[in-house]
C-alpha cells in the first residue's frame, strides 16, 4: 500500500551521455496502467533484463499516492490541471508538485502515462507547434512530435492547451495556471512531454500499451537496446471544439467512445431542456465524459490534420 504522505522514484545513469527521460504513472490515481507498466520497467532494470546504454532514466510509478490509494482520479484536486509549484503549498496536490517539479525539471522529455473512462484506441497527446507566444511558447515540437510518434500508438494529438482554454474562458475563469499540467509544466522548463492515452482504466490491454510506449520512447531516444513498436506515420488529429456540461439532466446522444466519427449536424448530447447538441464540423468525438460534474468538459471534438508536423 503506498503512503500517500511519501513519493518514490527511481533513477538509472549510464556511464556514456545521453539525454533524460523521467516517465510516471498514477497522476490521476484511477489511472493505473502506467504504475503497473512502470513496476514492470523497474523489475526488469533491477534483474537486468533492461539495461541502460546510455543518458538517465527516471521512474515515477505514482505520481499521486493519495488519489491511487483511494483509486480515484483526484486526491483534492486534479494534479494535472495545476502543476505549478508553490512556495506555499494550499493541498496535498501542491505538496506533490512542490516535490516532483524539479524532478521534471532536470529532465529532457517526459513520457506520462494515463488511461480514460470509456472505450477506445490509445493515443499520444502533444503539445503546440514552436512558437513565440505568451501563453506556451516552446521551440522543441519536432523532437515531441517523434517521440509520441515512436510509443505506438494509433493517433497523435495536438491542441490541447489552446481547447482546455476555451472551456476555462467559458466556466468565467482566467487562463492562468488552470490548465497547466505536467507536460506544460515540462515545457515551461526547456524541455518536452508526451502524454500517452494507453486505453480504458480497466482494460489489461492498457498496462501492455503502456510497456511497448515505454521501451518505444526508450528505444527512440538511444536509452537502451530494446524491440520497439512501430512508428506512427499518419496524420494527426487536432482538438478544435469543448463542450462542457450545463445540468445533471444533460445526457449523451448515445454511448460515444474517442475518435467516433461525426458529420456536421450530427447531434451528440442533448440538454436537460430538450436542446440537442451538434457537431459544428466532421470530425470525432474525444474524451467523452457521460458523469461530467457541470461546468466540466463533456466532451471534446477535433479533426484530423493534414499538415501534421513531421517526426
Amino acid at each position: 500500500m503506498h503512503n500517500p504522505e511519501v513519493l518514490q522514484w527511481h533513477t538509472w545513469t549510464a556511464l556514456a551521455p545521453g539525454p533524460a527521460l523521467v516517465v510516471m504513472g498514477a497522476v490521476h490515481g484511477n489511472e493505473v496502467c502506467g504504475a503497473h507498466a512502470i513496476a514492470r520497467a523497474f523489475d526488469d532494470l533491477l534483474h537486468g533484463r533492461l539495461v541502460l546504454a546510455r543518458g538517465r532514466l527516471t521512474l515515477v510509478p505514482v505520481a499521486n499516492p493519495l488519489a491511487f490509494r483511494r483509486n480515484t482520479r483526484e486526491g483534492e484536486r486534479n494534479l494535472n490541471r495545476r502543476f505549478v509549484p508553490r512556495s506555499d503549498p494550499r493541498d496535498y496536490e501542491d505538496r506533490v508538485t512542490r516535490q516532483l517539479a524539479p524532478v521534471l525539471a532536470a529532465h529532457d522529455a517526459l513520457l506520462d502515462l494515463h488511461s480514460f473512462h470509456t472505450p477506445g484506441d490509445p493515443f499520444a497527446m502533444v503539445g503546440p507547434r514552436d512558437n513565440s507566444g505568451p501563453r506556451e511558447p516552446f521551440a522543441r515540437a519536432r523532437e515531441e512530435m517523434a517521440l509520441a510518434r515512436a510509443l505506438g500508438a494509433p493517433r497523435v494529438v495536438e491542441g490541447w492547451l489552446e481547447v482546455y482554454d476555451r472551456a476555462a474562458r467559458a466556466r468565467g475563469e482566467p487562463p492562468d495556471e488552470e490548465g497547466i499540467g505536467t507536460n506544460e509544466y515540462m515545457r515551461s522548463q526547456g524541455g518536452y512531454a508526451v502524454t500517452l492515452e494507453c486505453g480504458q482504466h480497466a482494460d489489461p490491454e492498457a498496462i501492455e500499451v503502456a510497456e511497448r510506449a515505454l521501451h518505444g520512447a526508450l528505444a527512440a531516444l538511444g536509452l537502451a537496446h530494446v524491440e520497439a513498436p512501430a512508428p506512427f506515420t499518419g496524420p494527426s488529429t487536432r482538438l478544435r471544439d469543448v463542450v462542457l456540461r450545463e445540468s445533471p439532466g444533460d445526457r449523451l446522444a448515445r454511448d460515444w467512445h474517442s475518435f467516433d466519427a461525426v458529420e456536421a449536424g450530427d447531434v451528440i448530447g442533448v440538454r436537460a431542456d430538450g436542446r440537442p447538441v451538434a457537431a459544428p464540423r466532421a470530425g470525432c468525438v474525444l474524451f467523452p465524459y457521460p458523469e461530467a460534474e457541470v461546468g466540466r468538459e463533456w466532451f471534446y471534438l477535433a479533426t484530423e490534420e493534414p499538415q501534421a508536423q513531421a517526426g
